[in-house]
């Protein structure tokens, strides 16, 4: 793709794409809301929704529209500012990350002589501004719990920036492999550099690490502690109701698209077709076709999103925090080193590229078997130091528990009961 592309799009080129960005984003949000619904439906043998609408495709409209007409509740504690914008900062950089993901490659716009590329806009180190623009959302849940003025929303905000800095470690690990490989930190330029091969070949180490860490980064089951109603009511959101709700819930669908979106791009080839089509048909990465390939992709991704909801229970807070610092974060600073170290000797034709998908496969099963490995838990030693005091729990004609370093002595207390 032509560097001399990027900004020199007229201004009503770049405003149309910003707009077409933002409706793409409503309307796919809008679907797997309604896609999540009747997926889990499916796996737990209901009928899901199917009355508004063909397939009931209008009910996440429905929903929407009865969320915006709910009454607006402020709590009497709550900082009103705080309170007001915390929703606001929560979805707005869920929508600014998309200026860097690319759709397609270079096409004319329809009706013009115009040719663009099905991209905003491009950077030098565009994954580093996917990152920096995320990590901005966790402030508005932070600040929704802090300004509720409620003990449940502050501890489900504490939970979610805690986990987003457990978890964003991991994800950025998982990214210096694909810039090693790729050379680039470009969106655009990642997705040339698979052109023959996708990175979740020669990195399927990373790419499972980053499957995993994104599940963490956007606070879905199993890993949706800041928002667990088991514990926290509803988490961050409690005190939030009508269009502000709303937009928290908006504000998790696209992030969940937008990892999805990234994932694609770094490791599934971007807009490229899936293999085998290209190879059939010339025409299958030209023109606005690459656009349906990138969106079937993420639509995996979403449906990964919704299997492990449907399936794995919520984890322990101490649980996830052990599995992000002491598994997965050391293994993919491992990983990075062997990836730099095989980059290396490549270049130095040590070996060739069949070779690192070879090594790369075998690292990945070996991965995978030390999760089926139980853990081990040590055992207590033995307290022999003193003999056990015994205690009669009827000393005194009523039944009283022992402590726990006392035992109760074996004696006949039918007759003392009352017993025949």
């Amino acid at each position: 793709m032509s560097d001399d592309l990027w900004g020199n799009d007229p201004m009503w080129v770049v405003l149309l794409k910003a707009l077409l960005i933002f409706v793409i984003l409503v309307l796919y949000t809008l679907f797997n809301i309604w896609f999540e619904r009747r997926v889990v439906a499916r796996m737990q043998h209901r009928v899901g929704p199917n009355m508004h609408g063909p397939f009931g495709l209008l009910q996440s409209l429905a929903d929407g529209v009865k969320l915006g007409l709910k009454e607006e509740i402020f709590p009497k504690a709550a900082d009103r500012i705080v309170y007001f914008m915390a929703p606001i900062l929560a979805v707005v950089p869920a929508f600014l990350a998309w200026a860097v993901i690319p759709f397609g490659p270079e096409v004319t716009i329809p009706f013009t002589d115009v040719r663009t590329a099905l991209q905003l806009t491009d950077l030098p180190v565009a994954v580093l501004y996917v990152l920096a623009v995320t990590s901005i959302g966790i402030y508005g849940i932070v600040l929704a719990g802090w300004s509720s003025g409620s003990t449940y929303a502050l501890l489900g905000g504490l939970r979610s920036s805690a986990q987003m800095i457990s978890y964003e470690v991991a994800m950025g690990l998982a990214f210096v492999s694909v810039f090693i490989f790729a050379g680039s930190m470009s969106t655009s330029q990642i997705v040339e550099a698979q052109e023959q091969w996708w990175f979740f070949l020669p990195l399927l180490p990373s790419f499972i690490i980053y499957v995993i860490a994104m599940v963490g980064e956007t606070n879905r089951a199993p890993f949706d502690l800041p928002e667990a109603e088991g514990e926290l009511v509803g988490g961050f959101h409690t005190e939030y109701s009508s269009f502000k709700f709303a937009m928290f819930f908006l504000a998790e669908y696209i992030n969940m698209v937008t990892v999805s979106a990234l994932a694609t791009t770094l490791f599934l080839g971007g807009w490229r077709a899936p293999f085998g089509i290209a190879q059939v048909w010339p025409g299958a990465n030209e023109g606005y076709w690459p656009v349906l390939w990138f969106l079937g992709k993420t639509l995996l991704f979403i449906f990964l999103f919704i299997w492990l909801r449907g399936t794995l229970p919520r984890m322990r807070y101490d649980q996830f925090m052990h599995f992000g610092w002491k598994w997965l974060i050391p293994i993919a600073l491992g990983w990075t080193i062997a990836v730099a170290f095989m980059r290396k000797a490549m270049q130095e034709e040590l070996f060739t590229q069949q070779t690192v998908l070879w090594a790369a496969a075998v690292v990945a099963i070996l991965l995978l078997a030390t999760f089926l490995i139980p853990e081990k838990k040590p055992q207590e030693p033995a307290d022999e130091s003193e003999p056990v005091e015994e205690f009669d729990a009827f000393a005194d004609g009523y039944p009283v528990p022992p402590m726990p370093d006392r035992t109760t002595t074996d004696r006949d207390t039918s007759k003392e009961v009352g017993r025949p």
